[in-house]
């Protein structure tokens, strides 16, 4: 059953080159308790406009569950991990969604600071 909650939680969607780039980024996230889960798709393909030219690549999407207060931080941590110039971090707010996970997602973040 979906509950509506404040936008306090949000889902926030980054993408990477390697497999072991998203490992080391969402273990990072998680150990640092900046995210409370993140998964990673694999293998994805993605066509991207960069410096003019159409391009294609294989990348990986981590998907991290967090608290809105802590958007920056995690953008900034992503930043000093990633291999990317101008990596993908976008948030989406959650709209709703089982009260007991999200309750889960704040206790596992709760020891970081905004």
């Amino acid at each position: 059953m979906l509950i509506g909650v404040s936008p306090m939680y949000m889902v926030i969607l980054i993408t990477v080159g390697a497999r072991h780039e998203g490992l080391k980024i969402a273990r990072t996230l998680v150990e640092e308790r900046l995210a409370a889960c993140v998964n990673i798709v694999g293998g994805i393909d993605s066509v991207y406009r960069w410096e003019g030219k159409v391009e294609e690549g294989r990348e990986w999407l981590l998907i991290a569950k967090t608290e809105e207060r802590l958007f920056g931080r995690v953008t900034a941590r992503v930043r000093e991990l990633h291999s990317y110039e101008v990596p993908e971090v976008i948030a989406l707010r959650v709209e709703g969604g089982n009260q007991s996970y999200l309750d889960w997602i704040g206790e596992s973040v709760s020891g970081a600071v905004g």
